[in-house]
């Protein structure tokens, strides 16, 4: 990945959004990195990647919900686990 800075980035705009074709170019200020250019393409694989969290944070949040809701798996103690445990070996 290269890195360039904020007026580099405003001169050589059109340069950057080729290159960034091949691979994503971070932008900075101050020293500080601002932005990154990247491609159509790594954006929709971002998004892909974001949306797949999201759901997977969602159907975990529903899962757990379902099993703290179920009262016998809330009264198991550490004993009732290692015998279950034990039990399936």
């Amino acid at each position: 990945m290269i890195t360039v800075t904020s007026v580099e980035a405003q001169s050589r705009f059109g340069e950057l959004i080729d290159r960034s074709q091949r691979e994503p170019i971070e932008v900075t200020r101050r020293g500080r990195t601002v932005a990154y250019v990247v491609s159509g393409h790594d954006m929709q694989e971002l998004a892909d990647v974001k949306k797949r969290r999201e759901e997977a944070a969602r159907w975990y949040s529903q899962y757990r919900a379902n099993v703290v809701a179920q009262p016998a798996a809330t009264e198991l103690t550490d004993s009732d686990i290692d015998r279950l445990v034990h039990e399936l070996r």
